[in-house]
């Protein structure tokens, strides 16, 4: 009964997403192999080191996420705090050092005889700017049947911290390693990556809910772009 009621709730890219995520590695891989003409024309159209495409596609992919986040929900943090402690202590004094360590133990030492050195910091310095990623949180919380509130004011507050944490700590990490990015890449990362399709979710979540009202946009609006998220596994190609 549990397993009906959960298919239920998940469309069908939603409930096959590891598949998809594997066939786009797999897609990816076979680009770069066979295709070196995209791959050097893509890494033409970035500014500040930052990838537009890479930047369009992530618009596209945290879109539909980020109209789900209603700031007004982050007025009741205060009744019942363990969970978004929990997250904050993980998301922001964990994982980043973490993720750190074992994107260094895989790059460094268990593909050492695979990949050139200079290939494996690229990669680490990837790994440890995808620290902050929240776009499948909204996910993760219908698998699991969790509170669709509660992750709303998890991701909201999330989000904000971002603003202020991710910069310095992906400097900290970034900088053990000898690995250079100029501080006008982290910067505009965060305003590509987190501002710019926040403030459109937000933007939109006004607009749309004067226009037709909340109940319109909760379950009507919100669900016109399910499609949106394989976005999530294209990008990886």
């Amino acid at each position: 009964w549990l397993r009906k009621e959960a298919d239920s709730e998940i469309n069908f890219f939603q409930r096959y997403l590891t598949i998809w995520v594997f066939l786009c590695m797999i897609v990816g891989v076979l680009l770069g192999q066979n295709a070196p003409a995209v791959h050097a024309l893509l890494a033409r159209l970035e500014y500040a080191r930052v990838s537009i495409p890479m930047a369009i596609l992530i618009w596209v992919m945290i879109y539909p996420m980020m109209l789900k986040v209603n700031f007004n929900s982050v007025r009741n943090v205060g009744k019942n705090p363990k969970g978004l402690f929990v997250t904050w202590i993980v998301n922001w004094l964990i994982k980043p050092f973490t993720m750190y360590g074992i994107a260094s133990l895989f790059f460094f030492v268990i593909f050492n005889a695979f990949i050139t050195p200079d290939l494996a910091v690229e990669y680490l310095a990837g790994a440890v700017l995808l620290v902050a990623c929240t776009a499948m949180v909204f996910v993760w919380s219908t698998l699991t049947k969790g509170n669709p509130a509660y992750t709303v004011v998890q991701v909201a507050t999330n989000d904000l911290i971002i603003l202020i944490a991710f910069v310095p700590i992906v400097k900290f990490l970034l900088g053990i390693s000898n690995v250079s990015v100029p501080f006008d890449t982290l910067i505009l990362s965060v305003i590509l990556f987190v501002v710019i399709p926040l403030a459109g979710g937000i933007l939109t979540r006004v607009f749309v809910t004067r226009s037709k009202g909340t109940e319109y946009f909760e379950n009507v609006f919100i669900h016109k772009f399910p499609l949106l998220r394989l976005v999530c596994c294209l990008r990886w190609c």
